[in-house]
């Protein structure tokens, strides 16, 4: 029906495309703290960059990519994530030719063919940072930090750090022989696709969302217990660094995220509460993706935290968000006269930097202030042709129930002063 939206997708209304604003100037101002520096890359890209970044054994390369061929008869990707994009466009723009490590961050949509339910869309939003350019155990403490950081922010309470070290390419070869052992004992109890994982990536099976391959999964080999002695060294690094900084973390054996890019740290923020899917964000470190997209030897960290879910979190959570007044001020008019004028002044107070509206369905001045009530505005300017003549207008203050005149070259001063007499009264979304 060309009145229902795809399923899996939402509308994002006034009322609501406000609190996005929100946490985006919370994004904004962090990502500006913490030295990051915002990039936009497109939303669609080849499909063989995520074939190769991403990995074609992911749940999100063979089961949930948006794909398709275009007029040229390319095959073409709604990106599923952020990470791989990133790299591309940092070796496409010749990013590791200045200074390293290059910090950048991003927030926009992400599609993946996956089933809809609480907070998780198909179409859906991510904030998401990538550090390109250097291997420093702090740098993945500082990541980690910075993710919670924005957590705190925003006020939400009762989140899990879980932390795991996936290892490198030099000790991945031990753990995989292992796994391979392990479920081919146990191979009639995986599902249809982590049956062809057990041969080119046994260690995709670990994240299978299916029930069956979960159980199967209990007690197998874990990635701590095959570290090389750097990743050791590594790991235990920025576990000290995450204890200075004060940031509470659990380690997770079995946790090795859905990505085939991850080397190293890999971490997941849980909350509960928000559904089966009980995450609301996660990342960490990538060291061969630049390689593997064709750049140099360049490691790289990051996360991705989904909006949706963070919204849905400070629902649960009863968390307010602050809401600005829609308009500063309201234009109504009392006859006929003052109709004619009002467009222009109201016009100028706009030049003037305020945000103002005023009837445009005729109402009458009743109906006019009734209308500017349910808009939540604070301010009445009330213009008639009796004030025209004498320079004046009727500034109403809607909470007050109180009103004065005053000289019409006075009214953007009058606004602002009203303005700032009241931020600290401003509304609330509940959430």
């Amino acid at each position: 029906m060309l009145t229902t939206r795809p399923r899996g997708t939402s509308d994002i209304l006034p009322g609501e495309v406000e609190k996005w604003q929100y946490l985006e100037q919370v994004i904004h101002r962090l990502c500006r703290e913490y030295g990051y520096s915002e990039i936009r890359t497109p939303i669609f890209e080849h499909t063989e960059l995520f074939e190769r970044g991403v990995g074609e054994t992911t749940d999100i390369v063979q089961k949930e990519m948006y794909t398709f061929l275009d007029r040229g008869g390319r095959s073409i990707t709604l990106r599923p994530e952020g990470t791989a994009a990133v790299v591309r466009a940092y070796l496409e723009n010749k990013l590791y030719a200045g200074p390293q490590p290059v910090k950048l961050y991003y927030t926009g949509p992400m599609f993946r063919y996956d089933r809809p339910q609480a907070g998780r869309y198909r179409q859906f939003n991510q904030f998401g940072v990538e550090v390109l350019g250097s291997h420093d155990p702090a740098l993945d403490a500082e990541v980690i930090a910075m993710a919670m950081d924005f957590y705190g922010r925003l006020g939400l309470k009762n989140l899990n750090l879980l932390i795991n070290s996936v290892g490198c390419p030099r000790c991945r070869p031990v753990l995989r022989e292992k796994l391979q052992d392990f479920f081919r004992a146990r191979v009639d109890r995986l599902c249809s696709h982590c049956r062809g994982r057990l041969e080119r990536n046994p260690l995709r099976i670990l994240d299978c969302k299916e029930e069956r391959c979960r159980e199967a999964g209990k007690d197998a080999p874990t990635s701590l217990d095959y570290l090389c002695p750097d990743c050791e060294a590594h790991f235990q690094a920025v576990l000290k660094q995450l204890e200075k900084l004060g940031v509470a973390f659990t380690v997770d054996r079995s946790l090795v995220r859905g990505l085939d890019y991850y080397t190293n740290t890999a971490f997941e923020i849980t909350v509960q509460g928000i559904g089966a899917q009980n995450s609301i964000g996660g990342g960490g470190r990538y060291n061969g993706l630049v390689k593997e997209c064709g750049g140099p030897d360049i490691p790289g960290i990051g996360f991705a935290l989904g909006l949706e879910r963070v919204l849905l979190t400070m629902e649960q959570q009863g968390i307010v968000i602050p809401r600005p007044p829609k308009l500063d001020v309201f234009l109504a008019t009392a006859d006929e006269a003052a109709r004619d004028r009002a467009l222009v002044l109201v016009q100028r107070l706009r030049q003037e930097g305020l945000a103002v509206d005023m009837d445009y369905l005729g109402r009458s001045l009743k109906s006019q202030m009734k209308y500017a009530g349910k808009l939540g505005v604070g301010l009445v300017v009330i213009l008639g042709s009796d004030e025209l003549e004498r320079g004046v207008v009727t500034l109403r203050d809607m909470s007050a129930g109180s009103q004065r005149e005053i000289p019409l070259d006075r009214l953007a001063g009058e606004v602002r002063q009203h303005g700032l007499k009241h931020v600290s009264g401003e509304g609330k979304y509940g959430s």
